[in-house]
């Protein structure tokens, strides 16, 4: 396991184990973020999903969608490597992250703000390059969230580290408050994508107050050398994992753009983000506590493996049934909420939904290689994964439109990146068999529920409370097949009492969790 030294390092014994107070104390802290995070992902993404229903409606079509896509696209890949990868040092690191805080937040503000100048100048070419000329100007206002996010990087990670997600809650609601009503007011007076941009700016701006204010303090810039150096040696290439991962599912958005152009991008990025849903609810609420939980159990093979395949089987058993009606009920559940002019993306959403479950099972996997410090593995996922991928995308886009993107999706990710992640998770310690174990009954349940759906669709209908009854029986139908798990999936945090391991990670390593 890969490990450096931090500034702090020196004080610790590498064989000291917590005390079972503290253990006990860690369990307690991931259990109560845990459910914030829950709460908050849930509430934030209601309401997400609500806005997003009005503008489809009421103000935006497919293409103002695909310019927006583009747009997004773009600023995701650049956060993921707009602070270096410093940041998440405040998170894994132990010691007093004080002493080092201000120069993470010099290396992050001088990178963030460097990569913003860099697509400044490059907008025009960069839109022209993915199809979407209109989208310039768009890119040069939506990626000044870089910067901001920069800078809230620091107290943003010293929330993290301590668990304190009630106050991130907080924070996310006022962001979410302030950027959904300047969105709807730009776009019901005609600014189109540009309306997404100034708002996510304007949230943006809120949650770097909002952190500021609750981790005070630690907005302070400054520099050492040394720290300086010890950070860039593992933030480096985790910022070059973590564009890797953001690449993989945001490849395909420029593939669809540049190949079949806007309008059918827009359909695609819908049909995109609803197979998202299950990812942005369970699995952003569990990756924020995640990451900081397997960072504790590290030093501790056992206790690892135990609190991953427990952790995987949670996320697992919620997200299934959530995917497979999404799937089963594409089409009336694309024409009822957004209406009949989006039906178009029902074709690819089955395939995405399956995507959604795969990056679901894989971001988690990532988390946990990271906290035992597997970033060669890393790179090697994520590199296969793109390379793999890009290909394939093309062809499939080029033969069977968005349904051909979709099916290429699912094909490399099924295919290949599963492989390869269970292989990894393996080599850390992670038997293929504890993975078998905590997806097994989620799958017989979603197959169960698949054959509801597909056996009662047509004598059923498609009308509001036909679609009720249906997802209602095919839920009770999956809630029997999960409940021989029951008492496996109550022994999630029991990992929390890590046992004496060889030596402890020191390495200052984190995923790519950025939303």
């Amino acid at each position: 396991m890969d490990s450096v030294r931090t500034p702090d390092s020196e004080t610790a014994e590498p064989g000291d184990t917590p005390a079972p107070a503290v253990a006990a104390s860690l369990g307690t802290k991931v259990r109560s973020a845990a459910r914030w995070s829950l709460i908050n992902t849930v509430v934030m993404r209601l309401g997400t999903f609500a806005t997003g229903i009005v503008l489809a409606r009421f103000a935006l079509g497919p293409a103002e969608w695909g310019v927006y896509g583009i747009a997004q696209t773009v600023l995701l890949v650049l956060l993921s490597a707009n602070e270096l990868g410093v940041g998440l040092a405040i998170v894994r690191w132990e010691g007093d992250a004080r002493k080092f805080a201000p120069t993470v937040l010099t290396l992050s503000a001088l990178s963030s703000g460097l990569l913003y100048v860099a697509l400044f100048t490059a907008a025009p070419t960069v839109a022209g390059l993915l199809g979407s000329p209109d989208a310039a100007g768009v890119l040069r206002v939506m990626c000044l969230c870089v910067v901001i996010d920069g800078v809230a990087q620091v107290p943003a990670n010293f929330l993290t580290r301590e668990f304190a997600q009630g106050k991130r809650m907080i924070i996310d609601a006022l962001n979410f408050l302030i950027s959904t009503s300047v969105t709807l007011l730009l776009a019901f007076a005609g600014w189109g994508a540009m309306s997404f941009a100034v708002g996510a700016v304007a949230g943006n701006v809120v949650t770097l107050v909002g952190c500021a204010l609750a981790a005070p303090g630690t907005l302070k810039f400054g520099w050492d050398p040394g720290q300086a150096r010890a950070l860039l040696r593992f933030g480096l290439p985790l910022a070059g994992a973590s564009m890797l991962a953001l690449a993989v599912v945001n490849v395909d958005t420029m593939v669809v753009g540049a190949t079949l152009g806007n309008v059918a991008l827009g359909f695609y990025v819908l049909a995109f983000n609803i197979s998202g849903w299950p990812v942005r609810i369970i699995s952003e609420a569990v990756r924020r506590v995640s990451f900081a939980g397997f960072s504790r159990l590290a030093e501790s093979p056992q206790a690892l493996a135990q609190g991953f395949s427990r952790a995987l089987g949670v996320v697992v058993t919620a997200t299934v049934p959530l995917c497979v009606l999404l799937a089963g009920l594409a089409r009336p559940a694309i024409e009822l909420i957004y209406g009949g002019h989006w039906t178009p993306a029902a074709a690819a959403l089955p395939w995405l939904m399956a995507l959604g479950l795969i990056r679901i099972g894989s971001e988690l996997a990532y988390d946990c290689l990271v906290a035992i410090g597997q970033r060669r593995s890393l790179f090697v996922v994520q590199g296969l994964w793109l390379v793999a991928l890009i290909p394939v995308l093309l062809v499939g886009a080029r033969m069977n439109g968005i349904v051909g993107a979709s099916q290429a999706h699912v094909l490399v990710g099924g295919g290949v990146v599963v492989p390869v992640f269970l292989f990894a998770l393996n080599r850390g310690g992670v038997g293929v068999g504890l993975i078998a174990r905590a997806c097994a009954w989620p799958f017989l349940g979603g197959a169960v529920m698949a054959a509801i759906i597909l056996g009662l669709e047509r004598p059923f209908g498609d009308g509001p409370l036909a679609l009720l009854a249906l997802s209602t029986i095919a839920l009770a139908g999956y809630m029997l097949c999960v409940l021989p798990s029951r008492d496996f999936l109550r022994g999630v945090g029991g990992g929390d009492r890590p046992q004496r391991g060889r030596h402890r990670a020191t390495a200052p390593v984190g995923p790519p969790n950025r939303t």
